[in-house]
């Protein structure tokens, strides 16, 4: 299997938290100018993440290997909760527009990435290749699932929202549990 390719295959798996969210925050209609700084955002995080890791390699490898995987599920636990709640008393959400909750969403979403560039540090000769290619996935990754986000909730309107809580408060039990 050539570099690129593999490489390619793992940007689309460390997107995927990305898009999942992504498309739950498409349902409260971005602006598209919100939407570009919002995947902008999640790709330079995964641009930087695996550097990070790589750069930190085995202090943090060996002290905190299960702190960043249970601080994404309470994150997404959290976001779950308070859409589906939302939901029952008729009011909307926020929409992630200030600059703390743009980097949060990065964040959040960028820290398989930081995992990634731990296991890669040992090995990949071309780390900065790693980096570009999960960088340019996850943005497109993102800005694609807040347009599908965005065209579903027009279509389905709350049950899209409620669709966007399920696939959250799934994918928090996933980091929690398994």
């Amino acid at each position: 299997m050539s570099i690129f390719f593999s490489k390619l295959l793992v940007g689309i798996a460390l997107s995927m938290d990305a898009f999942s969210l992504a498309i739950f925050y498409g349902t409260m209609h971005l602006a598209k100018m919100k939407r570009v700084q919002l995947s902008l955002c999640v790709g330079i995080f995964h641009f930087f993440m695996p550097l990070f890791g790589y750069i930190l390699g085995d202090v943090f490898l060996s002290q905190f290997i299960m702190y960043p995987k249970i601080f994404v599920g309470l994150i997404f636990l959290v976001i779950a909760i308070e859409m589906l709640i939302s939901l029952k008393k008729d009011e909307k959400l926020t929409v992630p527009t200030s600059l703390f909750a743009l980097i949060a969403f990065a964040f959040t979403v960028s820290i398989d990435s930081f995992s990634i560039g731990l296991a890669f540090g040992t090995y990949d000769k071309h780390l900065l290749l790693s980096s570009l290619i999960f960088s340019l996935v996850s943005a497109f990754f993102t800005y694609f699932g807040l347009h599908i986000g965005n065209v579903f909730s027009n279509r389905y309107g709350k049950f899209a929202s409620f669709l966007g809580s399920i696939i959250l408060l799934l994918l928090a039990l996933d980091y929690l549990f398994f």
